[in-house]
């Protein structure tokens, strides 16, 4: 999926970016080394926390490059069905998954072009740099935070420490029988 050249980017119907994403109690996404055993090792419940619903919302998913990796270390298959942009400041590797594309732009003005094209919101995956890299640029709109109930005492956090604020408005909150609490937020612009 390539952002196209359009210099006028209008505002009605606008793809979203919505962050989507599990935190531990204590805030981290995947612990020091990137593992998150913790969080793949928990019973599926049906609707995966509301996971799937949320996947037919989105036509393609926005994640720096270890978030990619550990995608294809967990089995991803990236295809038609399942396209993904690749922020990066890497070279571009010789043999990519279909469907995959590297970007190595400014955030801002790209994810400017890709929400101005018709389609489904755009499902920002993470990491934790990648997400504090979008933040300032204001280029996300919503966040989803499924807060697992399990300390991991240090790891990568959701959002790379920066000096920044940035506001939110609460849109739901959804407790589910194991624990687990999902916070839907909006960013106030």
């Amino acid at each position: 999926m390539t952002a196209p050249n359009a210099d006028v980017v209008t505002m009605v119907n606008r793809r979203k970016v919505i962050v989507h994403i599990a935190t531990s109690a204590d805030g981290y996404i995947a612990r020091p080394d990137g593992d998150i055993q913790w969080l793949t090792e928990r019973p599926e419940p049906e609707g995966f926390y509301g996971l799937i619903a949320f996947a037919n919302t989105i036509d393609v998913k926005v994640m720096g490059r270890k978030t990619f990796e550990i995608s294809l270390e967990l089995g991803e298959k990236f295809g038609d069905d399942n396209p993904a942009i690749v922020f990066s400041r890497q070279p571009t590797p010789p043999a990519l998954p279909p469907a995959v594309e590297w970007v190595n732009e400014p955030i801002g003005p790209y994810i400017e072009r890709l929400c101005a094209q018709p389609g489904k919101d755009v499902w920002m995956m993470g990491g934790g740099e990648l997400i504090a890299s979008f933040l300032d640029a204001a280029a996300i709109d919503e966040f989803v935070i499924s807060i697992v109930p399990v300390f991991i005492g240090d790891g990568v956090p959701l959002i790379a420490r920066r000096h920044r604020q940035t506001e939110m408005e609460l849109l739901s909150s959804q407790r589910f029988a194991d624990g687990l609490v999902q916070n839907h937020y909006r960013i106030i612009k």
